[in-house]
């Protein structure tokens, strides 16, 4: 960041650095009094008039009707803001008045005074990234303040309630916390600190061990961090950029779900016989049952698993570019495009780091290689060698079947999917207690038959939870905005 000498100069055009950074420090009371510091100062450096501005207040695309603004607790308009004279808001007001500020002081004082530790974040946030969300306009330089103070208010919910073991404070007066937005940089800086006001005893909240025992715990996780990343991101994008990022994943998860699907009919064929048996004789016998992927991608050249891995990963691509060509281009297609936005929000990835579209690929392809390890676990080893074979006389059965003037059955086979239908209806008609099918071919197996029933069963399990689980989703959603709508509604009355 560097220092523009103006209000809201932000840069744009920028490509490689992330739309939206978090870092976080923290400082032990001792610390600070060592060095003469007070928490409390920290309200000085956060009501710079050389950083901050409320005259560039206000919302780029829709201005908020009068009556909600006074039905919002702490929503502050521009108007409003002359005799709150404060930039700081915290988790009740959008902007302080000289009493909020002055029991502000007092609160960060006492916290100081119990031991505790004072946390700052700040949230570095791209011009560009503020122009596309609608939050800010470089010709007038005006900024939608308001909309990004109140995302911050629910960032620091969750990093006070969930980023230590406990909640940080023990009530919800137990904690002091204020934010401000700087504008003095090329990026547009939101900062957000917090501290435990009563004295911290809980052993939970206490480093037991090390250079620091006894003290209260300082680091909150990284997961956490992204995580407030992520929840600031949501809830301050564009609802057209949201629209894009969703369309995204629900056509990534579409594409998943059909190969996933129709995997069964399209692997258990005649093209693919010899191949799945030279993955079984590769598998170790003395692990059958415990067949898995593992952490390890499919092309690792190690472990007991390595052989078979390599070769399942020879099918998948041999079943990507034939039968699934059209799904899976489609699939790597969005998910690509995802990489793209992920780049935009989180700036150019590391040499080491594996972009979204390869995680959701190797998740798609261990997925698919752990459920045929499963169904082949299931099979006794003398069915399994008679594969070759028997998809051999398969064949050799619809060919003669269609020879035998069944035209129709040959006409709906020319095409791919009816090669599907009619492997799909081979394999349904196999009966394993039978040497026969009809009254002319010896099948010397139900291998097949077995792991293709199987799989598709653990298949429709497996949507079946997804569906219920989404399901579930939506009614907890729908339940949390009618209690928030009769919230409102109750407030207004």
């Amino acid at each position: 960041m560097a220092k523009t000498g103006e209000i809201a100069a932000f840069a744009l055009g920028e490509k490689k650095t992330a739309m939206v950074n978090l870092p976080a420090q923290f400082v032990t009371s001792s610390t600070a009094d060592m060095k003469g510091q007070k928490y409390s100062d920290l309200v000085d450096y956060a009501d710079n008039s050389e950083k901050t501005s409320d005259l560039n207040n206000e919302s780029i695309t829709d201005l908020i009707d009068l009556k909600e603004q006074f039905s919002k607790r702490g929503y502050a308009n521009r108007n409003s803001a002359v005799t709150e004279t404060h930039p700081i808001f915290g988790s009740d007001k959008l902007n302080y008045d000289n009493h909020d500020v002055s029991v502000l002081r007092k609160d960060l004082d006492e916290a100081q005074k119990h031991g505790n530790n004072i946390h700052e974040l700040a949230f570095s946030i791209r011009g560009d990234w503020l122009v596309k969300n609608n939050l800010y306009d470089p010709e007038t330089r005006m900024i939608d303040q308001n909309k990004l103070k109140h995302a911050e208010q629910e960032v620091a919910k969750t990093l006070i309630n969930k980023g230590f073991n406990l909640p940080l404070g023990e009530d919800e007066n137990d904690v002091v916390w204020f934010g401000v937005i700087h504008q003095d940089t090329d990026h547009l800086n939101m900062h957000l600190w917090f501290a435990k006001k009563s004295q911290e005893t809980r052993p939970e909240m206490i480093k037991q061990e090390g250079k620091y025992k006894g003290q209260p715990i300082g680091v909150i996780p990284l997961e956490l961090i992204e995580q407030a990343k992520r929840q600031f991101r949501k809830q301050l994008m564009s609802s057209q950029e949201l629209r894009r990022h969703q369309e995204i994943l629900k056509g990534v998860g579409g594409f998943k779900q059909e190969i996933v699907e129709a995997a069964p009919e399209n692997l258990l064929n005649d093209r693919h016989a010899k191949a799945i048996k030279q993955i079984y004789d590769a598998l170790p016998q003395d692990m059958k049952g415990r067949w898995q992927v593992g952490n390890a991608h499919l092309t690792a050249g190690k472990g007991k698993m390595a052989q078979a891995n390599q070769l399942t990963n020879q099918l998948l691509d041999n079943l990507f570019d034939k039968e699934f060509k059209p799904e899976y281009e489609g699939f790597k297609s969005l998910a690509q495009e995802y990489d793209v936005i992920n780049i935009e929000d989180q700036g150019v990835m590391h040499k080491r780091q594996h972009k979204w579209s390869e995680n959701k690929e190797d998740e798609l392809r261990k997925r698919l290689a752990n459920q045929l390890y499963k169904h082949l676990a299931q099979i006794e080893d003398t069915s399994i060698n008679d594969i070759d074979q028997q998809m051999s006389e398969l064949l050799n059965y619809v060919k003669k079947r269609n020879k035998n003037g069944n035209t129709d059955k040959t006409k709906v086979s020319s095409s791919p999917q009816g090669k599907n239908l009619v492997s799909k209806s081979l394999i349904n008609h196999v009966n394993p207690n039978s040497k026969h099918i009809g009254n002319q071919m010896p099948v010397r197996g139900g291998s097949f038959n077995k792991i293709s029933r199987l799989w598709r069963q653990d298949i429709s399990a497996e949507t079946n939870a997804e569906r219920q689980f989404l399901k579930n989703q939506k009614k907890v959603e729908q339940e949390k905005a009618q209690e928030a709508y009769e919230s409102q509604i109750s407030r207004e009355v």
